[in-house]
This record gives C-alpha cells, structure tokens and sequence, in this order.
C-alpha cells in the first residue's frame, strides 16, 4: 500500500482557482527564474513564496561569502600597497637625513 503525500498550504488556501468568473491567486504565487544554487541547474517555476525560502536563504549565503571573499582580497591588496608606501617613504626619509 502506498501513502499519497498531499501537500497543502500552511494559511489554508488555494495557490491559483477560478471563481466568479476570475482567477484568484494567493499574493505568495510567485514564479521564481534562475540558477538552483543547490545543484546550478536553470529553473524556472511557479510556487509558493513561502516554500522558496530556504533555497533563497542558501543563495543568499553563497552571495554574502564571495563578496566577503572580495572585501577580504581588497584588504589584503590595500594592505600590501601601504606598506610598500610605508617602506619608500622611510627609506625616503633616511635618504634625506643622510644627505
């Protein structure tokens, strides 16, 4: 015997339904376009708002790490050129008082 899963909405309400002549839909149908950043695969779906939320929370994760990535290489970079700048200028300095 097998279980039939039937999935439902947690507000108790229908995603899209035609009635009185026109079709209503819950403000949280929403299509969703682009990269699954669980296996990079394109999609392009309709779904509740809701249930797209912890797929949109791991790209969310992905986007903080490389622009943490990009602050941390920036830094690095500042970094080395202050204190090469450091350095001419000391040496600069020692120059001058030995002249």
């Amino acid at each position: 015997m097998e279980i039939k899963t039937v999935l439902t909405c947690p507000f108790q309400s229908k995603c899209e339904e035609i009635k009185d002549n026109a079709i209503h839909k819950c403000v949280f149908f929403i299509e969703l376009e682009g990269k699954n950043p669980q296996n990079g695969e394109f999609t392009k779906e309709k779904g509740c708002a809701i249930s797209w939320l912890p797929i949109l929370m791991i790209e969310n994760s992905q986007q903080q790490r490389q622009t943490s990535a990009a602050v941390e290489s920036f830094r690095n970079e500042m970094i080395k050129s202050q204190e090469e700048f450091i350095n001419l200028s000391l040496s600069s300095n020692i120059n001058l008082l030995n002249s």
